[in-house]
C-alpha cells in the first residue's frame, strides 16, 4: 500500500483508506463479528487512514473501533455536527466540545487525530464563528488537528479560506468531477489534504448493482434515494439510481482491458496528486484487498482521462441534484 501526506497535519496515510459509515448500521445491519473483520482485514491491507462519525449508528462506529486492537501508525477521523444537540441551528462552542469529549471516549483516546466539521449548513460556514470555535478547542487539546467534510464546491472553498482547516472531505468520483478545476488546486496551494468520501457513489461504481438491485430499508440507498433524510448528493452521487446504472454500462467500454470497475473508479481519483487519500467502505471483509489493490494499479493515459472529463460534462453532469 503506497502513502501519501495528508497536507498540513503532517500524517502519512494510506492512499486507500477505509470509510466506517456502514460500521454503524446505517447501509444495513452489520453484526460485532463481521464489523471486527473488516477492521481486521484493513490492517492486514496496510490502510492506516479510517474515517467515522458520531452520528454513524448513533456513535456504534465509533465505539466498535475504540474497541478494536490497532497497530501504531493508524490514525482515525471523526466528525461532529449533525447530531440533534447541534443541526441544523444549535451550534455553539460547548456544544462542539461536549461532542469531541464524547468521541474521544468512544474511540478510547484522550486527543482525537482528526476531527472534521461533518457537512454543517452552508449559512453556518458563512458566519464563520464556528471556525473559530474549532481553533480554540483544538488550543485546548481536543484534537490535533481539525478539517471540513462539504457536500458542495463553494463550502469547500469558503472552508479552505480558514487558517486552521488541515484537511477537507469532499465528494469527488467519475460521477462528481467539477473538484478537480479549482478546489483541488487551491487545496494544494494552502498545503490542506484532500480527502475523498463516496468514491464508488453509494457502491454504484463497483459495476455489481441492475436496475433490480433492492437494498435494506435502514440503507440510506433505499430511504435517501430522493433526499428525504439528508443531501440527496450524498446518496448514489446525487443521480437517479436506475441512470447511474446505465452510466456505469458505458464506463465498461471505456475502463482499461482487465481492471475491475471499483478498480478503475479508484485509479481514477488517485491520478489527481492533490488526493490523500480515499476512503472506501466496504460490507464484507473480502472487500478491502479489491479495494487495496487500486494502489497499485498503473496510472490512466492522459488522453483517457481527457475522454472521462468530456463524457461527464456532456452525460453525468446535467443529471446530478443536490449541488457540485
Amino acid at each position: 500500500m503506497k502513502t501519501r501526506r495528508l497536507g498540513k497535519t503532517g500524517y502519512e496515510v494510506s492512499e486507500i483508506g477505509l470509510g466506517c459509515w456502514q460500521l454503524g448500521g446505517d447501509f444495513g445491519p452489520v453484526g460485532d463479528e463481521t464489523a471486527r473483520a473488516i477492521l481486521e482485514a484493513a490492517v492486514a491491507a496496510g490502510i492506516t487512514f479510517w474515517d467515522t462519525a458520531d452520528v454513524y449508528g448513533a456513535g456504534l462506529s465509533e465505539s466498535r473501533i475504540g474497541a478494536q486492537a490497532k497497530p501504531a501508525g493508524i490514525r482515525v477521523a471523526t466528525k461532529l455536527g449533525r447530531s440533534a444537540a447541534l443541526f441544523p441551528d444549535k451550534y455553539s462552542k460547548e456544544g462542539l466540545r461536549e461532542s469531541l469529549v464524547g468521541s474521544a471516549r468512544r474511540l478510547g483516546v484522550d486527543t482525537l487525530d482528526l476531527a472534521q466539521l461533518h457537512c454543517v449548513p452552508a449559512p453556518v460556514l458563512r458566519e464563520g464563528a464556528i471556525f473559530g470555535w474549532m481553533d480554540e478547542l483544538r488550543a485546548e487539546g481536543l484534537m490535533r488537528h481539525w478539517g471540513a467534510s462539504v457536500e458542495t464546491i463553494e463550502e469547500g472553498l469558503l472552508c479552505l479560506e480558514q487558517e486552521g482547516c488541515a484537511t477537507l472531505q469532499i465528494i469527488f468520483n467519475l460521477f462528481r468531477q467539477d473538484a478537480a478545476k479549482e478546489l483541488l488546486p487551491r487545496a494544494a496551494e494552502r498545503d490542506v489534504g484532500i480527502i475523498v468520501r463516496l468514491p464508488l457513489a453509494s457502491g454504484l461504481l463497483s459495476g455489481k448493482f441492475d436496475k433490480n438491485s433492492r437494498f435494506e430499508p435502514s440503507d440510506h440507498r433505499s430511504y435517501n434515494r430522493e433526499g428525504a433524510a439528508f443531501s440527496v448528493g450524498e446518496t448514489f452521487s446525487g443521480l437517479r439510481f436506475e441512470r447511474g446504472v446505465e452510466l456505469v454500462a458505458e464506463l465498461r467500454g471505456l475502463a482499461p482491458e482487465g481492471v475491475p470497475m471499483s478498480q478503475f473508479a479508484l485509479r481514477w481519483i488517485l491520478d489527481h496528486p492533490q488526493v490523500s487519500t480515499v476512503i472506501a467502505g466496504v460490507s464484507r471483509p473480502e472487500q478491502i484487498a479489491d479495494n487495496a489493490a487500486a494502489s497499485a494499479r498503473k496510472s490512466l493515459f492522459p488522453a483517457l482521462m481527457t475522454q472521462l472529463a468530456e463524457w461527464y460534462e456532456k452525460e453525468v453532469k446535467p443529471e446530478i441534484r443536490g449541488g457540485v
